[in-house]
């Protein structure tokens, strides 16, 4: 029998990890779990917090699922049955990866008969999706039209923005179910075995040009007229930092503040594991938000995720006094 593959899918920060956490908490308890990992970056600091938690975890990185890895994707699935014998497979993409690159890399004829694909999740935080589809329009509306299920986060954060969110979900993915409930009141199981029989997606509609339904209204990149189908590495960059420094709560947000006030570029995302005066730090952060908790992983790494950045001044603001 083929094993069941969950992707859980997002656009940078949505909340993949928590969710997958969540998912290993309350549903897959009992089963055997291995999660593929791929972040945009050397290395993945989602993969050392989930490992912390006792998760099998299979990293592929510095690049996406897609043309470039695929051979890489397939043979990690051919070993995680062939090793692990795993009852679910949960595939964590790239923040700026492209669903559809995932689906056409999970419907390999060489592993084909070995793993099924269950369900497609895509997380959408509510307060910075129109955003994401005004600036990055490729790639959030690849996650969006491509999901089973849509799952909204920080709703409870931001009530005020759910209806506008919700509505802009629609309009890009009528056919998928739509869950905009605070995370704390929906079960893992109604995210991962939603209710098909509001919302059916695949057994009425295989999404071809002339179903006439809206799957089909979206629109490319707002930016981009050039009507190329890019990679995560044609737009985005990262940079890795690796620093022995030990930091202060304090210091870390001073450092973040003096990044979001002068730093070249455009940064879209910041996150990783660092040494701090009481223990290991977890760093989390998009724009105008940072969250800073303790974690029992351990690390010395910080990754920095956006557009024409600089890597030598990035690097010299967290290496430096």
């Amino acid at each position: 029998m083929a094993t069941e593959i969950y992707v859980i899918s997002g656009f940078l920060g949505a909340g993949k990890t928590t969710l997958i956490q969540k998912l290993l908490s309350e549903t897959f308890k009992q089963e055997k779990v291995v999660l593929i990992e791929n972040d945009f970056g050397e290395i993945s600091v989602d993969a050392a917090l989930l490992k912390s938690g006792g998760i099998e975890v299979k990293e592929i990185n510095s690049g996406c699922i897609c043309c470039s890895l695929s051979g890489d994707f397939v043979k990690a699935v051919q070993e995680i049955v062939e090793r692990f014998h795993p009852d679910k497979i949960i595939i964590e993409p790239s923040g700026v990866g492209k669903l559809s690159d995932i689906m056409k890399a999970c419907a390999d004829p060489r592993i084909h008969s070995l793993v099924h694909v269950k369900t497609k999740i895509t997380v959408a935080d509510v307060k910075r999706c129109k955003m994401y589809l005004d600036n990055f329009g490729e790639f959030f509306e690849d996650q969006i039209q491509n999901a089973d299920v849509i799952l909204l986060s920080r709703s409870e954060d931001f009530p005020d923005k759910v209806n506008a969110a919700r509505k802009l979900i629609e309009s890009l993915n009528a056919h998928s179910v739509i869950l905009s409930k605070p995370w704390n009141k929906i079960s893992a199981d109604d995210i991962l075995f939603p209710r098909h029989d509001q919302h059916k997606r695949e057994e009425h509609c295989g999404h071809s040009p002339e179903c006439g339904c809206r799957h089909h209204g979206a629109r490319h990149d707002h930016h981009c007229n050039c009507g190329h189908n890019h990679s995560a590495e044609d737009i985005f960059n990262t940079v890795t930092i690796r620093t022995k420094r030990i930091f202060s709560i304090e210091d870390l947000r001073t450092r973040i503040s003096s990044m979001e006030r002068h730093a070249q570029g455009t940064i879209l995302r910041a996150k990783g594991i660092l040494r701090g005066t009481k223990g290991y730090v977890n760093l989390q952060y998009l724009p105008g938000d940072l969250k800073l908790t303790t974690c029992a992983a351990k690390g010395d790494i910080l990754c920095i995720i956006g557009r024409d950045l600089n890597r030598q001044e990035l690097v010299s603001l967290f290496s430096g006094e």
